[in-house]
């Protein structure tokens, strides 16, 4: 593909010609993620090359749900090969680590430039998204007198809502971005940047006009489908990233007051099978065994149940999560540094594989004399060669992500179809939480939004107590959303937003001590982040790498370099 046609496919601006073929794919695609058994090669063999065209796609309520399909599949892009982008988002923070030499790896380190291919990715793939939604809100009317008024509603609504959520992504990533709200031309792929208030604005005011037509719940066959709920927590969210304080936590109470989501109660299990119908979910990317599957239990999993060890926590988050008894491990009675593991917020086991937990029926240790391991999955146990402490590509800090793994995807991890989620009603109520304390207005609703989630059946830490200053409010809500959304690729937006990416990347990225523990527990900032330089065996932890942050540049990706070089009117971000 010639360099002058990159900004087009990613505006989804193309000739008249490959207009057509690019609808052919998506309306093949769409076929394949609702009927898998039509997609075989005598199918694709029989599609006509005068198949859909911009004078007819949208002719009858068949091709416009396929159009909508294709706006629903854009969001589930790879990273990295096999590797959803909400799953691995998190290895370009401080709470996670990616081991293969990969671009995301590079932005982490903070290595990368403007060439960077994931950056690029997450740019092409949202701007695609955004330019099918385009296409069917510009084309839906063709097909407005052959369906129900209800129908044409909600699909519009969705189409808007799936457009919105895009942009909230973007303008995350890379600040402001061109505001693009119909089919391009080719002639007018030259567009400035709107800026990040401009198109948080749209993405607001998007999601509350799509809650009105969206529906409140979804049958077992529409799911994954947008609801009023998912419309009202993402405008939540959008506003409180952007500061609109009392806009986020009105949205936020509004999708508490739909009385439709509650917690799960099993905390572990709501990343799991088990969990995928949880009520707590309200919006989640899908996937399908045959159709659409991703291979996140291969890169997280241990060596001996078959994995790669490939994405791994640092000591550093481990050392995050409180005690039981409500307290951070450097002030916690209960802190034993012999056994650092016991008496933790149950989260950190149902979050992170920790030393001697089982993982998919085998016992984990990185302890290098521990050449043997049991093997649970037989009955009874054997004892097996422990690959996790001689292998060299075994995790390389000591301890492995246990969300999204399932033993159900032992056999195949390549081939997992578990749905991942993008927001979940936990999240909401630390938004209302988190909103109302940075407007000052601390009151009983706030207490009880966040001991709502501390105090989920499985997790059952103490209850805030009431009468806390604004400043304590504030970091025990962040560090709230360290621990309850780890490895749900939130962590990168939270520390931008708050300014604290330049205390929490730089430096030494560490992992546990291979053959003991700590002598002391390390001294947790009011971020919770941990600092080792007091503790006498600091220097036996392994370290993982040394990471660089550039404050002038980093709190934003570079527009890739492409896109600068093909639309003369964007602007580069600062430092790049």
């Amino acid at each position: 593909m010639k360099t002058t046609t990159n900004t087009a496919n990613a505006l989804r601006v193309s000739t008249a010609k490959n207009k057509v073929m690019n609808k052919i794919i998506y309306f093949i695609l769409a076929v394949c993620l609702i009927l898998p058994a039509s997609c075989k090669k005598d199918f694709l063999d029989k599609v006509p090359l005068s198949g859909p065209s911009d004078a007819s796609f949208y002719s009858n309520q068949d091709e416009l749900m396929l159009g909508l399909f294709g706006c629903y599949k854009a969001l589930n892009f790879e990273a990295k090969t096999q590797r959803p982008w909400p799953v691995i988002l998190d290895v370009t923070t401080d709470i996670d680590w990616n081991r293969s030499n990969h671009a995301m790896q590079e932005i982490g380190k903070g290595s990368h430039a403007s060439n960077n291919a994931s950056i690029l990715v997450f740019w092409r793939e949202y701007y695609q998204g955004i330019g099918r939604c385009n296409f069917l809100l510009d084309n839906i009317d063709r097909v407005k007198d052959k369906i129900s008024p209800a129908l044409y509603n909600q699909v519009k609504a969705e189409a808007r809502f799936l457009r919105a959520i895009n942009y909230h992504y973007l303008i995350e990533m890379f600040g402001g971005v061109p505001l693009i709200t119909h089919t391009v031309k080719l002639e007018e792929a030259q567009v400035p940047r709107n800026t990040k208030r401009e198109v948080a604005d749209f993405v607001i005011k998007e999601m509350d006009d799509a809650a009105k037509d969206l529906p409140l719940t979804v049958d077992a066959k529409s799911a994954g489908r947008a609801t009023k709920g998912a419309a009202l927590a993402i405008k939540a969210r959008t506003a409180l990233y952007n500061g609109d304080w009392t806009v986020a936590a009105d949205a936020a109470k509004a999708v508490m007051a739909l009385n439709t989501y509650k917690l799960h109660p099993d905390y572990g299990q709501l990343f799991t099978y088990a969990g995928q119908t949880s009520a707590e979910i309200i919006f989640a990317l899908q996937y399908l065994k045959g159709t659409l599957t991703h291979a996140t239990p291969n890169f997280l999993t241990s060596r001996m149940a078959g994995g790669v060890s490939n994405e791994v926590p640092p000591q550093s988050l481990i050392d995050s999560y409180e005690m039981k008894d409500g307290l951070p491990i450097d002030k916690s009675p209960l802190y034993d540094p012999k056994a650092p593991f016991k008496n933790r917020d149950p989260r950190l086991g149902y979050t992170v594989v920790l030393p001697n937990s089982v993982l998919f029926g085998y016992q984990f240790e990185t302890h290098p004399d521990s050449l043997k391991v049991w093997n649970y999955n037989v009955s009874p146990a054997v004892r097996v060669t422990n690959t996790d402490a001689t292998n060299a590509f075994a995790t390389y800090s000591g301890y492995l992500y246990r969300k999204y793994t399932d033993i159900a995807d032992m056999a195949d991890d390549e081939n997992s179809d578990m749905n991942l989620i993008l927001i979940r009603y936990a999240e909401v109520l630390l938004i209302y939480a988190e909103a109302k304390i940075e407007a000052n207005q601390i009151d009983d609703s706030v207490y009880d939004a966040i001991n709502q989630v501390r105090q989920r059946t499985t997790v059952a830490l103490p209850a805030l107590t009431k009468g806390k200053t604004q400043a304590e409010m504030r970091a025990i809500v962040r560090l709230e959303r360290k621990c309850e959304l780890a490895m749900e690729g939130l962590r990168l937006f939270d520390i931008r937003r708050w300014k604290i990416a330049e205390k929490v990347m730089p430096g030494p990225l560490l992992g546990r001590i291979p053959k003991a523990f700590l002598a002391s527990a390390p001294t947790l900032d009011e971020n919770g982040t941990a600092d080792y330089s007091k503790i006498s065996n600091r220097s036996q932890m392994r370290l993982i790498e040394t990471r660089t942050f550039n404050v002038n540049r980093d709190y934003l990706w570079p527009i890739p370099n492409i896109e600068i070089l093909t639309n003369t009117k964007l602007v580069q971000n600062p430092g790049w």
